[in-house]
């Protein structure tokens, strides 16, 4: 059972950091539950198919060196975790958020996802 720490970095660098779309899936397969939902400003949607659709499109629609990076220390709790990131250029932040994910089984059952204004 991977712990709450390890899920929230996987979450942030081998999925919503990763460019590379099988390798990204992969990790989504290993991750994730297969009724995982996630919910962000744009919405909300269900299952790991559509969790990578909406990885891939952000990353699809930003510069390649654009890329997350923690902004802060994780937050551990019994089933949950919370992380803040930042996204944009090295050293120049375009977005700020925060990450919330629930788990279920050693795996990530619900991620929200939540920007600065």
């Amino acid at each position: 059972m991977a712990e709450i720490r390890e899920l929230l970095d996987a979450n942030l660098h081998q999925v919503f950091n990763n460019r590379d779309g099988a390798a990204r899936r992969r990790a989504i397969d290993d991750l994730y539950t297969d009724d995982v939902t996630f919910s962000e400003p744009e919405g909300t949607v269900t299952g790991r198919a559509a969790l990578d659709e909406r990885a891939a499109a952000l990353l699809a629609r930003t510069p390649d060196d654009f890329e997350f990076v923690e902004d802060g220390p994780p937050y551990i709790g019994t089933s949950t975790g919370a992380l803040a990131w930042r996204f944009g250029p090295p050293d120049a932040a375009v977005v700020r958020g925060i990450d919330v994910i629930t788990v279920r089984d050693g795996r990530i059952s619900e991620l929200r996802t939540m920007l600065s204004s």
